[in-house]
């Protein structure tokens, strides 16, 4: 049998990078979110961005209270997500991945990445405020045995937009 008559075997599609950027409404996770989408699209991958709604009050309040505040607080990360999307999109060409997750942030990011084997990239921005860098950030400099199993990329939450796509 010759090369040209050689069966044709489907090829499974490359699997895209992707780079997960963990969404709160912030200016630095802005920073990020312009970082990782110049990446993903510089590479040909994808932009995860994940808002997790976190316990809080709620937990406390009363179960029609508690659910009330939960669909509201369901309802903003779900603005905030496709609000982002869209700024993602014209910004940098690309549709993003959205997820919500509830519970704690970096329990509910750490979960993610083990789920989806495709997240190459945990792209954060520091924080500027008195608060400190954030607390995943500090989870990340403290090498703690908590550490995220994939390479994390920090950028400085104030870089300016030429900065940016210098870096990226």
């Amino acid at each position: 049998m010759s090369e040209s008559e050689a069966p044709s075997r489907p090829v499974a599609p490359p699997k895209r990078r992707k780079f997960l950027v963990v969404v709160d409404g912030t200016p630095e996770s802005e920073v990020a979110l312009h970082f990782a989408s110049l990446r993903a699209s510089h590479t040909s991958g994808v932009v995860t961005l994940l808002a997790v709604i976190e316990p809080g009050e709620a937990s406390q309040q009363w179960l029609g209270v508690q659910n009330i505040m939960k669909e509201e607080a369901r309802e903003e990360a779900e603005e905030l997500l496709h609000r982002l999307a869209a700024h993602v999109n014209e910004y940098a060409g690309i549709m993003p991945e959205l997820i919500i997750r509830e519970g704690r942030r970096a329990e509910q990011v750490m979960q993610l990445i083990a789920e989806d084997k495709d997240i190459a990239i945990l792209v954060l921005a520091a924080g500027l405020g008195k608060e400190g860098p954030g607390p995943l950030v500090t989870m990340v400099a403290s090498a703690s045995e908590k550490a995220f199993p994939i390479p994390v990329t920090v950028v400085p939450g104030n870089l300016t937009e030429e900065a940016i796509r210098s870096l990226a």
